[in-house]
């Protein structure tokens, strides 16, 4: 809405400097200014509010891990913090009228909502197993299904609705609409809700260390936030050779609001962590960070920016699907980790949990820049 503002004084007193916030840039490093002092400052009354409330983390007994005992005095559902410093940057800096504005506070304030009911249940209703499963998942589908109609049927993304960009190869696309262009739905609505369920409960499982899931959703953001600058200007996407997106650099500013948030939240989030996200952060930035590689057509690239989340979410799989075999073979299930997701593993083998976190962070780091090489390598 400040962009409006700022607009219409420019216009009708010509304030030196007013005109800088034309530039996605200047309201990009703005967006990222604001999301950080909200989650530091608003941060730390939410934190306090939340003690006052004696709302703290529900520790399972059979976790098996007794570091994580004392973690049951820490506050949770922080997640709070983490969405009000997304939000509220993204409706001051973005462009009100853009659909991308709309479209991606919407994934990330619904998500929020479901995540904030599983944990209202787990913390306030004393239910250690929270939102039963079938009602979050109905509302990640519900949340992929209206965002998959909407970049299918709006009239602007008509031309590019259905293509993503295959990485590492030039100038090849897929087209989802295999069954042609009035069917193209069936394909490509279905994938934007696997998308959306698969991204924010990977997430969820990530979000089991101290400032493992805020850090790497930054970096996530980063990486996404490039893209969509690129994306959204016809000179670079044509130097890239990469499909052009207009209005999509609007999306830069939400990627900067989602770096600044979780920078934010990630000076209480640190070990020994002072509160913890609860799925009202996981599921909303899971969500948030699918929906901006769907909307920028780079979901294909979603394995290698979310390669951490696609590990943890890999170790559970194997490791339920290994014990289920062995047990019906051999009548006695194996487990090929010691504890997953795989983060519990390393922990179990001896490793400090920061040291955990911090080696994480440096091949997310690393995953990121391999995806901005698909850039130029192909």
């Amino acid at each position: 809405m400040l962009y409006f503002l700022i607009d219409w004084l420019d216009d009708l007193y010509n304030i030196p400097g007013f005109g800088a916030f034309d530039f996605i840039t200047t309201r990009t490093a703005f967006a990222a200014v604001t999301a950080l002092i909200i989650s530091l400052i608003i941060g730390k009354n939410i934190i306090n509010w939340l003690k006052r409330m004696q709302l703290k983390e529900v520790i399972r007994d059979d976790i098996g891990l007794d570091s994580h005992l004392n973690k049951g005095n820490t506050p949770t559902m922080g997640g709070v913090i983490i969405i009000l410093a997304i939000v509220i940057p993204a409706i001051l800096w973005m462009d009100p009228t853009s659909i991308y504005t709309w479209m991606i506070v919407f994934v990330t304030l619904t998500l929020g909502v479901v995540g904030f009911i599983d944990d209202y249940i787990k913390v306030v209703k004393q239910d250690k197993s929270g939102l039963q499963g079938w009602f979050k998942v109905a509302g990640q589908v519900f949340v992929g299904l209206v965002l998959g109609a909407a970049l299918y049927f709006w009239p602007a993304f008509s031309e590019f609705n259905t293509l993503t960009t295959v990485p590492f190869l030039k100038d090849v696309n897929i087209d989802y609409a295999i069954f042609g262009e009035q069917l193209g739905w069936l394909i490509y609505i279905p994938l934007v809700v696997f998308v959306i369920t698969a991204v924010s409960n990977s997430a969820n499982l990530t979000d089991g260390l101290d400032g493992l899931l805020s850090g790497t959703s930054a970096i996530a953001g980063i990486v996404l936030g490039i893209f969509a600058y690129v994306s959204g200007r016809s000179d670079f996407s044509e130097f890239l050779n990469i499909m052009y997106l207009p209005g999509s650099g609007e999306l830069t500013i939400f990627a900067a609001s989602l770096v600044g948030g979780c920078l934010g939240f990630l000076w209480y989030n640190t070990h020994p962590a002072s509160v913890f996200m609860g799925d009202t952060g996981s599921l909303a930035l899971g969500g948030a960070i699918g929906a901006l590689a769907l909307m920028i057509h780079k979901e294909l690239l979603l394995p290698i920016i979310c390669g951490i989340f696609v590990v943890e979410t890999l170790s559970v799989i194997i490791q339920t699907s290994y014990f289920k075999y062995t047990k019906k073979k051999f009548g006695e299930g194996k487990r090929v980790f010691l504890m997953t997701p795989i983060h519990h593993h390393f922990e179990k083998k001896g490793w400090p949990e920061s040291k955990i976190v911090v080696r994480f962070w440096i091949i997310a780091i690393l995953l990121g820049i391999i995806s901005l090489l698909t850039l130029k390598l192909r």
